[in-house]
């Protein structure tokens, strides 16, 4: 347990991500779902309202387990995997960009290829992400009502 940081775990990885991304100007959220059905892990929409997805790998296994991240292409400008700082690096694929993160930040080791979205798939995506944002935002904020009778 004691090295437990020198190992973190996807939850560390994307909070890391997520503060990365707040210093580059960028809105995160986790666990997007995309009109194919596919979950990303993060997805971002930067200040020109571009659209990044980042896939968190914790492990070898996981990476080599995954074979689904070119899936996740057709729905961002950037694509990107988020590992820790102990993960064999070239194992990444060199068109896809590269993070490595903790639990308190992160820094881009790669930059994607960057691949526009069309204007359709860009305003659906923003829509997609600005719900979900929403929606979280209004779950965390108002009240659970249990009572009907007690908003009268």
């Amino acid at each position: 347990m004691a090295d437990d940081h020198l190992n973190p775990c996807a939850s560390d990885i994307c909070r890391g991500v997520l503060r990365l991304f707040a210093d580059l100007n960028f809105a995160g959220v986790t666990e997007m779902t995309l009109a194919n059905g596919r979950r990303a892990d993060i997805a971002a929409v930067g200040p020109k309202g571009e659209i990044t997805i980042v896939e968190v790998k914790s492990s070898v296994a996981d990476f080599r387990s995954d074979g689904k991240w070119p899936d996740y292409r057709p729905f961002c400008d950037r694509f990107y995997f988020a590992v820790s700082h102990g993960f064999p690096k070239e194992l990444i694929p060199d068109e896809t960009g590269l993070i490595v993160a903790d639990g308190f930040g992160g820094a881009v080791l790669r930059n994607p290829d960057i691949t526009p979205l069309a204007a359709a798939r860009r305003k659906a995506m923003t829509l997609r992400f600005a719900r979900l944002a929403a929606s979280r935002l209004t779950l965390g904020v108002e009240p659970v009502v249990t009572d009907p009778l007690a908003l009268s």
